[in-house]
């Protein structure tokens, strides 16, 4: 079996070299070479778009697309046949994603970005001091009793939940379907609106589907109490940003926290970089899926054999 690989990330697959499949490194901004097209596993991380599409038109026996990524939705956008397996790469950013998360929250919480621009203008923030001491306000600058609700309760928010718990906080998880999750309580998105007005830090872990587009809208930020924080570490696509950008300015929401947005790289002259009590990281949350190595090992076996397939999406 052929199977290609990007030359985005360095791939060991001695079990599949030992069972004769043949391993081809491509790269993931060009064309599929013709001399390549026939092969049978396509193994996906950071291609471009216009690499995927032509991936989808041009290799006629391909049987399975490996994505790395945690979120499948730029391959299922590339336009594979009916026939060829999707398998996404889930799990595989737990890790990672949920200690940036963890970072984020605590940053914004604990208003970072503006002990870094006290920092930089040489300044002793005594007003800051005063406001995260004072019992009326002293709640707001810290997880401790802060009730979290986490948007998307999958595998990462199996890691992240108890981190959060650790330092004390409530964590509350909305998924499609409610019940009990990694040992924390999680409400169905119907319930979303009856847990907003009591949320203290908002995290949305949410794919990029058609049914998550603009998820945090104008509606669910009004849901919001003032004083909460929005982190978001999923996709951009599921963020409302001129809501977002609204609520921050008219100061509707204390901060937010975003490693996505709709656009990326961001472009210059995006509102969002001069948005008041805004966080932004670059898209660095994942970028490092452990144990991939193990995973297309498994899944190019389970094809070979018509087993099930872990984390297949499509096909």
């Amino acid at each position: 079996m052929k199977i290609l690989v990007p030359d985005t990330i360095k791939l060991d697959l001695p079990h599949l070299a030992a069972a004769g499949d043949e391993m081809v490194t491509y790269a993931v901004e060009e064309p599929i070479p013709a001399d390549h097209r026939d092969a049978e596993v396509l193994v996906v991380w950071r291609n471009t778009s216009e690499n995927l599409a032509d991936a989808a038109r041009s290799m006629p026996n391909l049987r399975l697309v490996q994505t790395l990524a945690a979120g499948p939705d730029s391959v299922l956008a590339a336009g594979f046949a009916e026939g060829v397996a999707v398998t996404s790469g889930r799990s595989l950013h737990d890790g990672p994603v949920a200690e940036h998360a963890l970072a984020l929250i605590l940053s914004a919480v604990r208003r970072l970005d503006v002990l870094l621009d006290s920092q930089k203008s040489a300044t002793w923030n005594a007003p800051y001091n005063a406001e995260q001491s004072d019992p009326a306000t002293e709640q707001l600058y810290t997880l401790d009793g802060a009730k979290v609700t986490i948007w998307g309760f999958g595998s990462i928010a199996g890691r992240l939940a108890p981190l959060l718990a650790a330092l004390g906080a409530k964590v509350t998880g909305v998924a499609n379907s409610k019940g009990d999750r990694y040992g924390f309580p999680v409400v169905s998105t119907e319930e979303l609106q009856d847990v907003l007005a009591t949320t203290d830090v908002l995290i949305s872990i949410l794919p990029a589907t058609p049914e998550t587009a603009d998820s945090l809208n104008k509606e669910i930020l009004a849901a919001l109490p003032s004083t909460a924080v929005f982190v978001n570490v999923g996709r951009g696509a599921t963020v409302d940003e001129e809501a977002l950008l609204a609520a921050l300015t008219e100061g509707r929401l204390r901060v937010a926290a975003l490693d996505v947005t709709k656009v990326e790289p961001l472009p210059a002259d995006s509102k969002l970089w001069a948005a008041p009590n805004l966080i932004i990281t670059p898209h660095v949350a994942g970028n490092r899926p452990k144990g991939s190595a193990r995973l297309v090992t498994e899944n190019v076996t389970a094809l070979k054999e018509g087993k099930p397939l872990t984390n297949q999406v499509a096909g």
